[in-house]
């Protein structure tokens, strides 16, 4: 089955939701919180630079020991409606350790503002980093980050600096918004079938320029599964299933500069 052809919402909100399936599913957020305040604590930071008059509109900037090669963006997920830039400022190691600056992006969140204008506000976001990082840029993003990070390759949502885009690298992302106007978590996200559609990394092709590949935990829930693979069949790149992978554990491979993820992110 795939991804939204589900019997009734009760069924469709299942299929994509992550905690009900991930053992000691509540003890992530709190222990992300502490890893990244301590992580914090002991790099070389820039944070809270705004880049918008919003709520949640800044990022945080954090530095290399050595001048910056480039600069990596990580857009965190949450299905666009939770969590914030302090949540995931750890996963900036492995590119810290590979000599790359990391903005680590917050944005205002469902229901106060609509997808949409969350995509936008991403685009800018990414340009204001790149006035302060000179080199190439790449992106990384997670769930609905990495919805947000496939929709800044495409013509209609990318930022200015969009030609020195290197790379593009979303893990789980939700890249068919489709069958989200049937679920539960629509009532903050309130979008109708022709956002769904406008919206969804699916429906258009990426730019040319950047490398894109596909990351997603082999554990992962079969709509997520299915989410990654139909980007990845509708833009002709890699699709990476990471072994022993689930939705929550992912993105650890961000933490370690050798890993597969990081390959593909700073090819």
């Amino acid at each position: 089955m795939n991804g939204w052809q589900y019997k009734n919402r009760a069924s469709l909100d299942d299929a994509y939701a992550n905690a009900a399936y991930i053992d000691g599913a509540a003890d992530y957020p709190l222990r992300w919180q502490a890893e990244a305040a301590a992580f914090r604590a002991r790099v070389h930071t820039d944070l809270d630079i705004a880049y918008a008059n919003l709520p949640g509109a800044a990022f945080d900037l954090f530095h290399p020991e050595r001048p910056a090669k480039g600069l990596v963006v990580f857009v965190h997920g949450g299905y666009w409606r939770a969590f914030g830039k302090s949540d995931w400022s750890h996963f900036a190691e492995g590119a810290l350790i590979r000599e790359h600056a990391v903005a680590v992006i917050g944005y205002p969140l469902a229901p106060t503002v609509r997808l949409a204008d969350i995509t936008r506000l991403v685009a800018k976001a990414i340009d204001c980093a790149a006035a302060r990082i000179d080199g190439p840029i790449r992106l990384t993003g997670h769930s609905a980050g990495g919805h947000l990070v496939a929709r800044a390759v495409m013509a209609d949502a990318t930022p200015t600096c969009a030609g020195r885009i290197a790379t593009c690298v979303p893990i789980s992302p939700v890249a068919d918004l489709r069958p989200l106007v049937a679920q539960t978590l629509n009532d903050d996200l309130r979008l109708d079938p022709l956002d769904a559609t406008a919206e969804s990394p699916v429906s258009d092709q990426p730019i040319q320029g950047p490398k894109v590949a596909i990351h997603v935990g082999a554990s992962e829930r079969p709509a997520f599964l299915w989410q990654a693979g139909a980007l990845a069949a509708a833009w002709a790149v890699p699709l990476r299933q990471m072994p022993a992978r689930h939705h929550f554990d992912v993105i650890d491979d961000l933490r370690n500069p050798d890993s597969a993820l990081m390959a593909d992110l700073l090819a």
